[in-house]
């Protein structure tokens, strides 16, 4: 059975092209199309069952998106909304925002009618839709079970207990779809004292994590930035890999280590979990803390296994219950080496403990 979409759009021209884009898949069909987000509130306030994911415009008139999106988080109504608006790439601090207030992902809308009808974008959207609808799949690739079965051979030679190594640590939070809302269940409730840095992996284009750092920042104690290309880490703040880039460590001089930020090669993800946990491994950083929130596919799990043949590491993984998309932890958590299995809002103490 066909998914039902509804789309809210005041562009005419939106409405149709991406109502072609949608009923071009067999797994989805359009139930109903707004032309502004008080129309769209209605069709929602009766039939809200009904729909399987929503395309939402941000700028509209009587009622925009964001004002639409309050709306709903008010009355505690749940849907996997995917924002849609060119404001997206504009102003990142509004795409950010309707993240924070409930949206599920975004999508860049294009400037012109025949950036519109690009299989890029298309494909984008689809691939959206499906795992707002469950219907991606996130399978463990060749690689991941090679790794696995490695892991539990070694598992069996070495000894039950681990001694905490007692030198420097860092911790690693690796998250996709869902994740800027769930770091504000994390991040802000972290102390201003932590004796480590903290480092995020946010799946985003580039400019978003800007606004996503600025804003986390506002809400925390500890100091909250984007990473930059060759800037030490220190203790006690919180750095974003910069969405649309490469970022690992490196460390020339002996207990300095440094951010790598550059445009890197042809990964499908940038900033990458897995290429950021790995480049750990030969820094002086003894243990590693490495949690996975909510996000589609396996980033982080290839990355912690490599690390964890080499470092003491902790792993927390954020539980299917309170996972936008159970994807990324679940794999992590299938490997048998997590160490804690958490609901969202308990994350944070356990970082802190």
């Amino acid at each position: 059975m066909r998914k039902n979409i509804l789309i809210i759009d005041d562009s005419a021209l939106m409405r149709r092209v991406t109502s072609d884009i949608i009923e071009s898949d067999e797994n989805f069909r359009v139930a109903d199309l707004a032309t502004n987000g008080l129309e769209a509130y209605k069709f929602i306030l009766d039939n809200s069952h009904k729909y399987d994911a929503v395309i939402l415009d941000i700028n509209m008139p009587r009622l925009n998106g964001i004002e639409l999106l309050k709306r709903l988080e008010k009355d505690k109504i749940n849907l996997k909304i995917i924002v849609s608006s060119t404001v997206a790439k504009e102003g990142a601090d509004i795409t950010i925002e309707a993240l924070e207030h409930g949206a599920f992902d975004f999508i860049t809308k294009p400037q012109t009618y025949n950036a519109c009808k690009n299989s890029d974008f298309g494909d984008n959207l689809i691939a959206k839709l499906k795992a707002a609808c469950g219907i991606a799949v996130d399978g463990k690739d060749e690689e991941i079970e090679v790794l696995v079965e490695a892991e539990k051979y070694f598992q069996k030679k070495r000894k039950a207990s681990i001694v905490k190594a007692k030198g420097k640590k860092i911790v690693v939070i690796a998250s996709s779809t869902g994740g800027p809302r769930a770091l504000q269940e994390v991040v802000p409730y972290l102390p201003q004292n932590m004796d480590v840095p903290v480092v995020i992996v946010q799946h985003m284009p580039e400019g978003f994590t800007t606004s996503m750092a600025k804003r986390l920042a506002a809400r925390c104690k500890m100091v909250v930035k984007e990473a930059e290309d060759g800037e030490s880490l220190k203790n006690g703040v919180v750095y974003i890999a910069k969405g649309g880039f490469r970022t690992t460590l490196s460390e020339s001089i002996p207990g300095n280590v440094c951010f790598n930020v550059n445009r890197g090669e042809d990964e499908i993800l940038k900033p990458s979990a897995d290429i950021f946990i790995s480049s750990v491994v030969d820094t002086s950083y003894d243990e590693a803390l490495c949690v996975v929130l909510t996000g589609m596919g396996s980033d982080g799990t290839k990355g912690i296994l490599k690390l964890k043949k080499k470092k003491n590491v902790y792993i927390i993984s954020q539980d299917k219950e309170t996972s936008v998309v159970y994807g990324m932890p679940r794999i992590i958590a299938e490997t048998g080496l997590v160490n804690d299995v958490l609901p969202l809002k308990k994350i944070a103490e356990k970082i802190i403990n």
